[in-house]
């Protein structure tokens, strides 16, 4: 784990998203880098199929950590 240094614009930014979408400040980043590196990789895909993509991902991981 590491720190990231960023305006306090975007930090006010994710605060309020956070306190928006019932996320730490933490995670609210986290999920906004994936979208964003989602979004790098499938410029093609709309923001509603990478987040598709992403409950895709975590219920498989979620698959593998019961079995």
């Amino acid at each position: 784990m590491g720190i990231v240094k960023i305006s306090d614009e975007l930090h006010e930014d994710l605060r309020l998203a956070a306190t928006a979408m019932s996320r730490s400040i933490n995670a609210q980043a986290e999920f906004w880098i994936r979208i964003g590196m989602l979004s790098e990789l499938h410029p093609e895909q709309t923001y509603q199929q990478l987040l598709r993509k992403l409950l895709r991902e975590n219920a498989t991981n979620l698959q593998e950590m019961v079995q």
